[in-house]
């Protein structure tokens, strides 16, 4: 097994790097903060190889060098009711068009209960969870899901039709941290077998296909293939009714539509928000919540385990830890930001 070499960045030095890169691209500062504050969140949360983070700003560089993406483009509201919102993103940055709409997600929400954005001709918007958890910051639950390039292939074919198509829940906690699942419909990622095919290491035989349609543990193998569902064809059954809900009811790609053209990249998202105290009384249901939680932790433990997690209860002990001790980030990732730092004319990440 090869070790891929990383090295621990403090925080805020990321941090100003992403933000100086986003500005040095040509975003204005507001949407400069959104992206790179998106970015960390997902730096801090996930696994360097699930390829969320900060290693996507050298990706973005490229489309905005290409002029595959709008820069700085103002959304357009297609059509509004006081709890609904159709928008076209007009090919903006899907990151940053999906948190302004989770701010009007939130706002019909606090009005009239609950508030849902269909956004359509959308890029990437990154992590579910980050446009998710803005809703639970306001005593909302978000729901938010997107479509994808298809990458997964439906149960029983050997060719991708859907994406991973994930998903993102959150709602605030009295224990000190929101309840956030974040998952993609797929077994996994094609970032997590990249890490597995850098480090010489087999991956798991439910994750993917090879070309020919046979399952695989060889990474290299599976990269010209297509991913495989969570839970067989119950993943792809998810994925499949998720471009339903975006894509299809929006009138944006969908199926084989995202991704096919890197000009329009075709994508649609939901951003819902539901306002909890339109149900009932926040204290009431903190109480409510955290009884649920102890509930579950309390449980008897199977053999081999230690402890019970609930949602999101894993990725806040990461956060804290990074937070504390620095971010890891992949060496080659860090060279890259080298020649990011030299093409945009901007000092340099801060190594240790």
């Amino acid at each position: 097994m090869t070790e891929i070499k990383m090295t621990s960045i403090n925080y805020e030095d990321l941090k100003e790097f992403v933000f100086s890169s986003f500005v040095a691209m040509g975003l204005n500062k507001l949407d400069a903060e959104i992206f790179s504050d998106a970015l960390m969140f997902s730096e801090l949360r996930f696994l360097s190889g699930q390829g969320q983070g900060v290693q996507r700003i050298t990706t973005y560089f490229k489309r905005i060098q290409n002029k595959e993406v709008n820069l700085n483009s103002d959304y357009e509201i297609i059509k509004e009711s006081s709890s609904l919102a159709l928008v076209d993103a007009k090919n903006g940055i899907g990151t940053i068009q999906a948190s302004k709409c989770m701010d009007i997600a939130i706002q019909k929400a606090q009005n009239e209960g609950i508030g849902k954005v269909i956004i359509k001709n959308s890029t990437h918007f990154g992590s579910s969870s980050v446009h998710a958890v803005k809703a639970a910051n306001q005593n909302c639950i978000g729901v938010v899901y997107t479509n994808a390039g298809p990458e997964m292939a439906p149960w029983g074919s050997k060719s991708g039709g859907v994406g991973t198509n994930p998903w993102g829940i959150a709602c605030p906690t009295g224990k000190g941290f929101p309840l956030i699942l974040d998952i993609a419909l797929t077994t996994a990622g094609k970032g997590m077998m990249r890490w597995h095919e850098r480090e010489n290491k087999p991956m798991p035989k439910d994750w993917a296909l090879t070309k020919e349609g046979y399952e695989t543990t060889n990474p290299s193998d599976a990269m010209d293939g297509f991913l495989l569902g969570i839970g067989q064809y119950k993943g792809y059954g998810l994925s499949f009714m998720t471009d339903v809900l975006t894509g299809v009811i929006s009138g944006g790609g969908y199926g084989l539509m995202p991704y096919s053209d890197p000009k329009r990249l075709d994508v649609s998202h939901s951003i819902t928000a539901i306002n909890i105290e339109w149900f009932m009384k926040i204290e009431e249901f903190y109480k409510r919540i955290d009884d649920f939680v102890n509930t579950i932790k309390n449980l008897p433990l199977r053999p081999g385990f230690d402890e019970i997690f609930v949602p999101g209860e894993i990725e806040n002990k990461r956060v804290k830890e990074k937070m504390k001790s620095g971010i890891p980030l992949d060496d080659k990732v860090i060279d890259s930001f080298d020649q990011l730092a030299k093409d945009l004319e901007i000092k340099k990440l801060k190594r240790p």
